[in-house]
């Protein structure tokens, strides 16, 4: 269990707080037992003693009639307890030794000077044990007569003994079913919050539509969920209005940027112009195109943050896709002596969108083919491997910086941005293979090393695989 989650610590602080109540608890009663068993022997032993010293009086302190009247009537022997009487501090009567053997009444140390009629107090005998004795005073005639009943303490000791072991062991007892039960209300309690996690995870901003499930408790929970729901709300809002932004943004710049390129074509093309009027209005062209790039660009990425991704979806074989695609970039390769190599396992079916995931494979065509130099070699290879169908594109171009590799799919982002303006680059064509893959629930990413080279894999989930051995379509 993790020790810094908010159940743990709930768990912890009412199995603290509870220990601690049984434990003061558990003292308490303790104590009082021990006080209440004392007070009760204290008071039976005071009893008797009266008791003792009423036989005491009616004897007229004769000697034998007293010895036989006590044991008659009170047999401290059977009893194991001491009973002594002193007549004027000489003693007249003392019980003899217990049943059990458990002391000797000669042993026990006599009574101290009585200032009053009753006291109690304890006696340490020889061998080391405590005896309680009850003391009575009482004056008969010209006589002052004291009475003693004692018995040992190691009973009431024992009782006490057996009384804490019952009160440690069922208390603890109580403490693990009180924090089991405690961690059941515990996790009761939080399941809402549980529900409310795992749907938060499920939500990004492809799915904002979705809401948070509202648990009517009444409670700071259901306020929780309430809250959250209204702030996804306000942000679902916020996007459809930065898409629609886009959207519009995106459509509106197209139609006079096509105008304004097909007023510059004109130009260039009429042959009376100066050449230096060609020369701008070519510059000018190349600046539209560029500029349009990035405008279908945009359009193509807010349709896709949109949930567009998938308009047409249909099962397909990857494999024969990539073999088709880059048989048609072969054309740009030739230009620049670059031989495209594709090896795919036919069977590898993916559910998608055939159109986007072409212009996945076209965008990371065109990427290598801009980054490798005249004379180098591309690779294509689709395979199937762990229930996901992988397309990689290789090159040995100029390679990527290792601390440019986490950016690579953002938008605009450029290693060498001088040399990728050069060659025509809007710096959105690997965002728009990450946001075409994030549509079809894939992953894109990027391996390289500087100077030998880049790969680009993307990884589809499977419709259905058959792999066999593997077609080479050489380009």
């Amino acid at each position: 269990m993790n020790v810094q989650s908010l159940k743990f610590r709930l768990v912890a602080w009412y199995a603290g707080w509870l220990t601690l109540l049984f434990v003061v608890f558990g003292v308490f009663v303790y104590s009082n037992l021990g006080h209440e068993l004392e007070k009760t022997m204290r008071e039976a032993l005071m009893r008797r003693a009266r008791q003792v010293a009423e036989t005491v009086q009616r004897s007229s302190l004769d000697r034998n009639a007293l010895s036989t009247e006590i044991r008659n009537h009170f047999a401290p022997e059977v009893n194991n307890r001491l009973t002594r009487v002193t007549v004027n501090k000489a003693v007249t009567y003392v019980s003899g030794p217990p049943s059990d053997g458990s002391f000797d009444p000669q042993t026990v140390p006599g009574a101290p000077t009585v200032e009053t009629e009753e006291s109690y107090g304890r006696r340490t005998l020889p061998n080391g044990t405590e005896m309680l004795v009850a003391v009575t005073s009482r004056h008969v005639g010209a006589k002052r007569v004291v009475v003693e009943e004692g018995t040992l303490l190691a009973p009431l000791e024992a009782t006490l003994h057996a009384w804490l072991v019952a009160l440690v062991f069922g208390l603890a007892i109580l403490i693990l079913i009180a924090i089991l039960g405690g961690f059941i209300l515990v996790q009761r309690a939080l399941q809402p919050v549980d529900h409310i996690i795992s749907s938060a995870e499920r939500i990004s901003s492809r799915n904002l539509s979705e809401r948070l499930p509202i648990v009517h408790t009444r409670d700071e929970v259901e306020r929780l969920s309430t809250a959250l729901n209204s702030m996804i709300h306000r942000l679902d809002d916020g996007m459809q209005q930065i898409q629609r932004f886009l959207a519009d943004a995106s459509h509106e710049l197209r139609t006079p940027l096509t105008i304004i390129q097909g007023e510059l074509e004109s130009i260039v093309k009429q042959t009376n112009e100066k050449v230096g009027v060609q020369r701008t209005a070519a510059s000018a062209l190349e600046e539209v195109g560029r500029l349009k790039n990035i405008v279908v660009g945009l359009f193509a990425l807010s349709r896709l943050d949109a949930g567009e991704g998938q308009e047409h979806t249909a099962p397909f074989d990857l494999g024969e896709l990539a073999a088709t695609t880059a048989s048609q970039m072969d054309l740009l390769a030739q230009d620049k002596n670059i031989s495209v190599e594709c090896r795919s396992l036919p069977g590898v079916i993916v559910n998608g969108d055939r159109a986007r995931l072409k212009q996945v494979i076209v965008n990371l065509l065109d990427n290598a083919i801009n980054y490798t130099p005249a004379g180098g070699s591309i690779d294509v290879v689709v395979t199937a491997r762990q229930e996901k169908a992988a397309l990689e594109v290789s090159d040995n171009g100029i390679g990527i910086p290792s601390e440019a590799l986490p950016h690579l799919f953002e938008r605009f982002f450029r290693v060498d941005k001088a040399r990728s303006r050069n060659m025509g680059g809007s710096g959105l064509g690997l965002s728009i293979v990450k946001s075409i893959c994030t549509a079809h629930g894939g992953t894109a990413r990027a391996e390289s090393k500087l100077g030998e080279g880049s790969s680009f894999i993307v990884e589809l989930p499977l419709a259905s695989t058959r792999p066999s051995e593997a077609s080479v379509v050489q380009s």
